[in-house]
């Protein structure tokens, strides 16, 4: 009896063991957002000091209609437009990347892929054990998207009622789909300990956006998912099928976050939002993204918004044909073609240039244009024209850096890239790097004690403006690349 009583007690340590084991060998979502409370073994030790050496804020965001996307050339969306603000409040240039899903923000932010998470997280316990959460942006509700009945629109109130869920014990035994590891996700789990009953939860693959479930839901996909109240609002406005009213939680904060090992820079984030929600600005931003009802129904009809095509503007076709010419990314192309008349082939500056690409007319005679505004022969007379300019820098080996040059030279006119080259020289810089070599000459060419010295032979030029052309330019293509793909791949300036 003795024998047999030991026995059993050893067999429920081992089971006991077991489940232990198990538990700590847990696979890393639940570690993510489950009740295991462990900090994240970051794998970068970055603070505000060292990003400010490196001069580049790294943000992690998730491409979607309201945090980031293109729209008619422009990069836009509501955390875009503050990271912004951020950057040029730190000082700092703006580096975006884009993160497939909730998991990859995390798994990047970990790996030092980037500094800060801006993307509209849900604070959660489980995630305050794995980042510093900023100061909330604003504060939400999770409601239920669901689809109304079939000719909503010709029934009676009372009809359509009995169709919808309207209170959460009715999810008992409805499936709801959403994303695996979401704070909608860990809502629902919790709802189901409130109500003391099942909630049946479908997960849906990472990598889809709440704006792509929400259309789901709205094309018969699937039959309900779980979406903050503001999202889901902006959504219903271009689908009136959607019934949102039934909450889901109460008030939660949506913030942004950083790695625990950088409390300075959660410091100056949040300085930074005390600040800017003290102005009118921060409100303007979020109404045009969460409220503007007609701005959201523009961009998601529009062949020009990022998610219905791989299209940036209307003379696309136009812009590949001559980007080929001179070797360069069409994207790229589209970039200054931006930068100069945001696509509008009737676009005239003050000083008299005209069309796409914007031709002076003494200039657009010179490469054979007869109507500037044209598109076809504005671009092509334009792109004639790069080359010949470009065929100024020979001497610039790097290819990069000779696209630099000639876009600054297009801006300002050659004369005055070869006064700050000369410049760049005499004072101990190479004259053949534009960055942080050449153009910091062409911004003191406003400069008198610059535009008299004995080596400058064209003179005064307002320097800031072929300076951030150059930047504008790089920058813009840089979003492109993120929204745009470009088969089959050209590299700008035989190798960029």
């Amino acid at each position: 009896m003795y024998i047999k009583i030991c026995s059993i007690f050893i067999a429920i340590l081992i089971i006991l063991s077991s489940c232990s084991k198990n538990r700590k060998d847990s696979g890393t979502n639940d570690n993510l957002f489950g009740s295991n409370k462990r900090e994240a073994p970051y794998k970068t030790h970055k603070d505000l000091e060292e990003i400010r050496k490196d001069g580049v804020l790294h943000a992690i965001t998730i491409y979607n209609s309201t945090s980031y996307f293109l729209y008619k050339g422009m990069p836009m969306g509501f955390e875009y437009e503050l990271l912004s603000r951020l950057a040029e409040d730190l000082d700092l240039e703006l580096k975006i990347t884009v993160a497939d899903d909730i998991d990859e923000l995390f798994d990047m932010l970990n790996n030092g892929e980037g500094d800060l998470i801006a993307y509209g997280l849900t604070i959660t316990e489980p995630r305050k054990q794995l980042v510093s959460f900023t100061s909330n942006h604003y504060v939400t509700h999770q409601a239920l998207v669901q689809r109304m009945p079939k000719n909503w629109r010709s029934l009676p109130g009372y009809k359509i009622d009995k169709e919808l869920i309207s209170n959460t014990l009715e999810l008992i035994n409805d499936t709801v789909w959403v994303r695996q590891n979401s704070s909608y996700a860990e809502r629902l789990r919790n709802l189901q300990h409130e109500i003391g009953a099942e909630i049946p939860i479908k997960h849906i693959n990472g990598n889809k956006t709440t704006d792509e479930i929400i259309k789901m839901v709205v094309d018969g996909e699937i039959e309900r998912t779980v979406a903050d109240y503001n999202i889901a609002a902006v959504n219903k406005t271009f689908y009136p099928i959607l019934d949102i009213d039934t909450r889901i939680s109460f008030s939660q904060r949506i913030a942004w976050a950083v790695r625990k090992n950088s409390p300075k820079l959660l410091t100056a984030i949040n300085k930074w939002i005390q600040k800017e929600k003290k102005r009118d600005d921060y409100y303007v931003i979020y109404n045009k993204y969460f409220k503007n009802k007609k701005s959201y129904r523009g961009r998601i009809k529009s062949d020009f918004y990022s998610k219905n095509s791989n299209r940036i503007s209307q003379f696309d076709a136009i812009i590949k044909e001559n980007a080929l010419k001179i070797g360069w990314d069409w994207r790229f192309l589209c970039s200054q073609v931006y930068q100069e008349s945001r696509f509008d082939p009737k676009s005239e500056s003050w000083a008299g240039a005209s069309g796409l690409i914007q031709l002076m007319s003494d200039t657009a005679e010179e490469v054979g244009v007869t109507n500037t505004f044209s598109p076809e022969q504005n671009l092509k007379g334009g792109v004639k024209y790069l080359d010949r300019i470009r065929d100024n820098f020979e001497s610039v080996e790097d290819s990069i850096q000779r696209v630099k040059f000639t876009l600054a030279a297009f801006n300002c006119g050659p004369g005055h890239v070869f006064d700050a080259m000369r410049l760049a020289e005499k004072n101990g810089k190479n004259p053949k790097i534009w960055d942080d070599n050449v153009e910091d000459y062409i911004l003191k060419l406003s400069e008198k004690k610059y535009y008299l010295d004995n080596v400058v032979r064209h003179g005064y030029v307002r320097g800031s403006e072929p300076y951030n052309y150059v930047r504008d330019i790089f920058l813009r293509y840089e979003h492109y690349k993120q929204f745009i793909d470009n088969k089959p791949e050209v590299k700008i300036a035989q190798g960029y």
